[in-house]
């Protein structure tokens, strides 16, 4: 299996990070985005990453690889069976995750490319997020269970980039739950070999 991965890609790290959990055997290949490869045009015209070919079925979107991983091997109950209403919330928050805060981290990261509003004034805008989850995080170490789910791996990404923003700030708002959860994870052998440099 061939896995079509830009290290520092949110969406690619959280490909890497199911498919290591769930011990999948894949070759990772780095991809310059400037320069991308013919092989992964010809499995998937639209040239972005991830793209995973396990030899029988080609998969072109992050949260597609990550259930596909868990499918295979869920050792740590990921995918939250034991708990359906538990996996239908997460469902709800990678949705607003992918969407509301990707373009709300976007803004706060490139705030001089959209001068409409300073810097400040996105941070403030995403709080509502940090604050929901906060509040999940009170009381228990993941989001919505006692151990990591698709949601916890799923969210990381994007969190930790929003944190490296403005690292001052993040290390003194008042989310300390949320910033252990994502000092846990940054932490965790899972993450670190999955952000190990290959080349």
């Amino acid at each position: 299996m061939i896995l079509y991965s830009f290290r520092r890609c949110p969406w690619a790290m959280r490909a890497r990070l199911a498919l290591h959990y769930a011990g999948c055997a894949v070759q990772v290949h780095e991809v310059a985005m400037k320069h991308k490869p013919a092989e992964l045009l010809a499995l998937s015209p639209k040239g972005t990453v991830p793209v995973l070919d396990t030899g029988s079925v080609v998969l072109e979107e992050s949260l597609d690889i990550m259930r596909w991983a868990l499918a295979q091997h869920d050792p740590q109950d990921w995918r939250l069976l034991d708990d359906p209403a538990a996996a239908q919330q997460g469902e709800a928050l990678i949705a607003r995750n992918d969407n509301t805060f990707k373009s709300q981290v976007n803004l706060y990261k490139y705030a001089e490319r959209y001068p409409e509003y300073t810097r400040a004034q996105y941070r403030l805008q995403a709080e509502p997020w940090l604050a929901e989850l906060e509040g999940l995080l009170s009381g228990r170490p993941y989001l919505l269970a006692d151990h990591p789910s698709l949601a916890d791996a799923a969210l990381l990404p994007l969190l930790r980039q929003f944190a490296g923003v403005e690292p001052k700030w993040f290390a003194e708002a008042p989310y300390p739950q949320l910033r252990s959860w994502l000092q846990g994870w940054l932490a965790s052998d899972v993450f670190k070999a999955v952000m190990a440099k290959t080349d």
